[in-house]
């Protein structure tokens, strides 16, 4: 076994072994908002035709739990390194900067993809989707948790504490995640609103993962599919060269 794909394990046991809490948990959150909102809106709201608003939240649900969970891996893992002091074992050995970002955005998207998985498995039994075009449904699954997790390596290395994490978290990633169409289609959005929206990277992602269920989209899929493309190269581009200049974890 190679060195990146040494440490791709070590990361994916690492979520795994506490899998309850890394992708039980989110599954469940994703199932109570399916729930609530569900209930709450299925008789008021429809966003496409021959579509219920039911079965319309189950693509943003999964996705949303997609790019949450691709940050938290990554960012958790180093910052838990850091602060406890393990990370320089990993610094020890001949690893390249590129070995570490296969490693941990690897397993960024593994951990991304399960509680995806699982957030569908459990919700689809609510309110079954149709499956218009699966590639787009991989394409952006995949493309959306490797941005994360690379976003996500970012925060890591450049977090020293956990109130740093926490703030990135909540002021950055859970805004842009709930303002980006998961529960409703920017075209019910003002004017102002619906601009804004299309700043937001997120919301391609999003918009681009729920056209392969459904056929139907706030926007053109290969324009979201652009956008989200060149915004993984862009994050990835930061991450790789933090990583080689050993930002914050090189002496």
């Amino acid at each position: 076994m190679s060195g990146w794909q040494t440490l791709f394990y070590k990361e994916v046991l690492r979520f795994w072994k506490v899998s309850f809490q890394t992708v039980a948990a989110p599954v469940l959150t994703a199932v109570l908002y399916m729930l609530i909102f569900g209930h709450v809106l299925e008789a008021h709201v429809q966003v496409y035709d021959q579509v219920s608003y039911s079965a319309f939240l189950v693509p943003g649900l999964v996705m949303m739990s997609v790019l949450q969970n691709a940050f938290a891996n990554s960012s958790s893992s180093l910052i838990q390194s850091k602060i406890m002091g393990n990370l320089v074992f990993v610094l020890l050995t001949p690893l390249s900067h590129w070995s570490w970002f296969v490693a941990y955005v690897g397993s960024s998207i593994a951990r991304g993809l399960a509680v995806g998985l699982g957030v569908f498995l459990v919700t689809a039994l609510l309110a079954p989707p149709s499956f218009v075009a699966p590639l787009w449904i991989l394409a952006f699954a995949v493309l959306g948790a490797a941005m994360l997790g690379a976003l996500g390596l970012i925060a890591g290395l450049w977090a020293e504490k956990f109130d740093q994490m926490a703030a990135f978290q909540n002021f950055i990633i859970m805004p842009m995640t709930f303002l980006s169409g998961v529960f409703y289609s920017i075209h019910s959005l003002p004017p102002f609103w619906q601009k804004l929206s299309h700043l937001n990277p997120f919301f391609y992602m999003i918009d681009g993962f729920r056209y392969g269920f459904f056929g139907q989209s706030d926007v053109s899929p290969w324009l979201s599919l652009a956008i989200v493309g060149a915004a993984l190269a862009l994050v990835s581009a930061i991450a790789i060269h933090l990583l080689r200049i050993g930002y914050k974890i090189r002496g």
